[in-house]
């Protein structure tokens, strides 16, 4: 039976322009057919990765945090949505952390994350804000991890989903094009899923 859970991750420490597109974005996927879960950074108490190896040793993080909640999400996801706002053109020191801590899921299970496939949204105040940095970031981190990193293909969204919120909720919802990039991604996310779960 194929496992179609999406688990979406949004690493805006703001209920703003990240987290909605985020929801959109899996919306768009429930209308597809496929379970979604929703996890966000905000309010959550993440720490940051001391790379210790302490869970090379132990098979565990040390830090008894919110990542805890996050762990048994990532373990039932087929496919993951990674979301970050853009911040000094990059990702968001939070996405950054949960990313660094996912680290003790591969020493427990070098394979965790092998054939997941995964996609990028990044939302940035400027249209050209440092989106497409922030998105390969993400796609370094599947790419490390085994993962099947998939973009919306050329023409508009090539290596995933990049809006312009203008600093603002009101602006990502006008952005057409950003999400133009977002329909063509999640359209390729859900041909991977089909093709590979």
């Amino acid at each position: 039976m194929k496992n179609k859970t999406v688990l979406g991750i949004c690493g805006s420490p703001r209920k703003k322009a990240t987290e909605f597109v985020l929801k959109e974005a899996l919306k768009m996927l429930e209308e597809r057919g496929y379970t979604t879960k929703f996890f966000t950074v905000r309010r959550k108490n993440i720490g940051f990765c001391q790379h210790c190896d302490y869970c090379l040793k132990k098979k565990e993080c040390r830090f008894r945090d919110d990542m805890y909640e996050l762990y048994p999400l990532l373990g039932e996801a087929k496919g993951i949505i990674i979301a970050t706002p853009v911040y000094n053109g990059g990702l968001s020191a939070q996405i950054k952390a949960v990313l660094d801590r996912t680290r003790a899921l591969v020493a427990l299970d070098y394979d965790f994350f092998r054939h997941k496939v995964g996609m990028a949204i990044a939302v940035g105040g400027d249209r050209i804000g440092g989106q497409e940095l922030a998105i390969q970031q993400i796609l370094t981190f599947f790419i490390l991890n085994g993962m099947i990193p998939v973009s919306g293909g050329s023409f508009g969204a090539n290596i995933g989903a990049s809006l312009w919120s203008k600093d603002t909720l009101e602006g990502v919802k006008e952005d057409e094009e950003g999400f133009r990039s977002l329909r063509k991604t999640i359209r390729r996310f859900s041909e991977f899923l089909e093709k590979y779960s």
